[in-house]
């Protein structure tokens, strides 16, 4: 069975490359923005949906030329693909590119081996040649490569990228070393075995300093030279946050996934819960959608079992030594005292033994 799996690295380009980097970022940017306005107004005058491609355009925009043109392709893709989610209403009419974002990107596919590392320390790319690349994590020899997302971010250059390879899975049996995790606001998690997250809140932590950068923001003129560093700090202080939570997060679904064979989770709606509970903060600033799209992909190349529950089961009115379900359990109240066998258990704790119960059933099956 085929798979993708992505490598991120960081590469250092020097300034005649950066400047092409730049160069395809702003024409990759003015394709999309271009074929987004022309088929808005074909739409408008005609009542047809029409995409045109970015062939089309080299000829009155000789500029064009200059850069990748699978890049420019992928982005004309881009916006066939932002109408499509539109129109399956999974995502907002599209909107036109800015060039004040921070963060900028491109596309290129691989073809005839035009993308490949040389000497574990250079990456080859279209029209970029050779780049020095810090290749930190190697790709297995049989992984091919399928595209690479180009990225600068705050200054920094990074690229992603996309690889596939076969791998027959064989499922393991999991009838031992199954865990349960209940999702908490405060530590990520608490699990059937006890054990605590301990989340080190990153964006709580660097909060005070956060609403000091953006203070100073405000009382600058907006789109000065000051505004636009003071602008680069915040978003460079955002990117270090995001790095530290990914970094943890990413170290603790590989041990989470070498340790146990088979983990359970409730499948809940955290969009929902952060807008109607005010959690919006200490929901985002955990990650905890992140880290279990991380746990999945590394149980499933491990052959192992990842299992997510009905999220109306209520896992914390439930005792999980005699089954009593609680009729009403306030969030306020953090310690569960069971009517029938008066058992008095940590909330979390009990819940997570509630969804490890359910997960071992599941397996049965």
């Amino acid at each position: 069975m085929k798979y993708n799996l992505a490598f991120k690295y960081r590469i250092y380009p020097n300034k005649e490359q950066e400047l092409l980097i730049n160069k395809t970022f702003g024409c990759v940017r003015f394709v999309y923005n271009t074929i987004l306005y022309t088929a808005n107004k074909i739409y408008e005058e005609t009542g047809k949906n029409k995409i045109i491609t970015p062939a089309s355009l080299k000829s009155e925009n000789q500029f064009l030329k200059e850069v990748d043109s699978l890049a420019l392709s992928n982005a004309q893709l881009n916006v066939k693909r932002s109408f499509t989610n539109f129109f399956q209403k999974r995502a907002k009419f599209p909107r036109f590119k800015s060039k004040k974002n921070n963060v900028k990107s491109y596309t290129t596919n691989c073809v005839n081996n035009s993308i490949r590392i040389e000497k574990g320390k250079y990456l080859i790319l279209p029209k970029l040649k050779k780049v020095k690349l810090k290749y930190h994590r190697e790709i297995p020899k049989d992984y091919k490569i399928k595209s690479v997302t180009l990225t600068n971010s705050n200054g920094n250059y990074y690229v992603s990228i996309l690889t596939e390879f076969e791998k027959e899975i064989q499922k393991m049996p999991s009838n031992d070393k199954v865990i349960g995790l209940d999702f908490s606001m405060s530590e990520l998690f608490v699990s059937s075995e006890n054990q605590r997250a301990d989340y080190p809140r990153y964006f709580r932590m660097l909060e005070k300093k956060l609403k000091k950068l953006q203070k100073s923001l405000s009382r600058k003129v907006k789109f000065s030279k000051n505004w636009y560093k003071q602008k680069m700090k915040i978003s460079k202080l955002h990117e270090y946050i995001k790095n530290c939570r990914r970094d943890f997060l990413h170290k603790l679904s590989k041990k989470l996934s070498e340790e146990y064979n088979a983990v359970v989770v409730e499948d809940l709606n955290m969009k929902g819960m952060s807008q109607a509970l005010n959690f919006g903060k200490s929901v985002e600033d955990n990650g905890w959608g992140m880290f279990l799209k991380m746990l999945e992909y590394k149980l499933m190349f491990l052959g192992k079992q990842f299992l997510k529950i009905d999220k109306w089961f209520p896992s914390s009115k439930t005792c999980s030594k005699c089954g009593n379900v609680k009729e009403e359990l306030k969030l306020s109240e953090r310690s569960y005292k069971c009517e029938c066998c008066g058992i008095e258990i940590d909330r979390d704790y009990n819940a997570a033994l509630n969804i490890k119960d359910i997960g071992k059933e599941m397996l049965k099956y």
